[in-house]
């Protein structure tokens, strides 16, 4: 009988730590079904926040100018001639010059802030020099430096020196918004870069220029190409400096969209504007889906120590 009752034991004791075993197991089960849940919920609610405004511009942009007010969650009275009044010259609309203005702007200043930044950021990076704090601390502070404030001397300085108007009054002030967000993306990046890769290649018989060109900045590529994408974006979306410093030639199309002239008199053409914010946006979208590996890649290159 003691046998039989300690075997009993045993077993009830052997079974006990299994049950509670297998309760922990479910409740680790269920809390991690609720977190996928909840982060599931969490995220349809910021793609739907996103995408909202987005998808109302579109719908407005195909709706009838009669209709402009319609709060129908869907589209109605389908039409296409707030793309053509979008670019109608005769309402004085010039979308058309606008979006080329815009290419080339965002273009240079694109090419512009990479040549520098690369640079900058490979110098800031791996040289040691006097005042390397106070340089980052510069650039910083430019990037905060709130740009009304620049409008009146900017204004000033290229009346005097017959800018106003011209392609080089936009860019020049773009490129110092762009420039530090080029340093500091890049910065970090070659920061991060293994030092071992740069010493090989002086020991094989490079030069530092050398080793730079051929080895470090191939491997920089995705940063260097993420960069790109966000300054391209940030000069694309710029609207303060160039409203009042670009004239009709020159202006971009956040300008252009800004004065828009509607095919009914004294009423706003929302729907004309959406088409051109449709027609204006849709590229960026199409653009940033191609290569959002590319840039998820560079925004996370040299973010994990080897």
């Amino acid at each position: 009988m003691s046998s039989t009752t300690a075997g009993s034991s045993t077993t009830v004791a052997t079974l006990i730590p299994s049950r509670t075993a297998v309760r922990a197991k479910v409740r680790v089960r269920r809390k991690g079904s609720a977190q996928r849940v909840r982060t599931g919920i969490s995220a349809i609610v910021i793609v739907v926040w996103c995408l909202l405004p987005f998808y109302w511009m579109i719908i407005t942009a195909f709706r009838d100018v009669g209709f402009t007010y319609d709060t129908a969650f869907w589209p109605t009275h389908i039409t296409l001639d707030n793309f053509t009044t979008a670019f109608s010259t005769a309402l004085g609309n010039h979308l058309g010059q606008a979006l080329l203005n815009s290419l080339f702007i965002g273009v240079c200043v694109t090419a512009i802030a990479l040549l520098i930044g690369t640079f900058a950021a490979y110098a800031l990076a791996r040289l040691d020099f006097r005042f390397k704090g106070v340089v980052l601390g510069l650039i910083l502070g430019a990037s905060m430096f709130p740009g009304v404030a620049l409008i009146t001397p900017l204004f000033q300085l290229f009346t005097n020196i017959g800018w106003f108007g011209t392609y080089q009054a936009l860019i020049l002030p773009s490129i110092s918004f762009v420039l530090p967000l080029t340093v500091y993306t890049l910065t970090s990046f070659f920061r991060e870069m293994p030092w071992d890769l740069e010493e090989a290649a002086r020991i094989d018989g490079c030069t530092q220029g050398q080793a730079f060109r051929k080895v470090i900045l191939p491997l920089a590529a995705p940063a260097v190409f993420t960069t790109a994408i966000l300054a391209f974006i940030s000069s694309w979306n710029e609207y303060l400096i160039s409203s009042q410093l670009s004239s009709d030639a020159t202006q971009p199309v956040t300008v252009a969209i800004a004065s828009f002239a509607g095919s009914q008199p004294h009423q706003e053409p929302y729907t004309a504007v959406m088409a051109a914010g449709t027609i204006v946006t849709v590229p960026l979208v199409i653009l940033v889906l191609i290569f959002q590996r590319r840039i998820v890649a560079g925004l996370t290159a040299g973010g994990v120590k080897g």
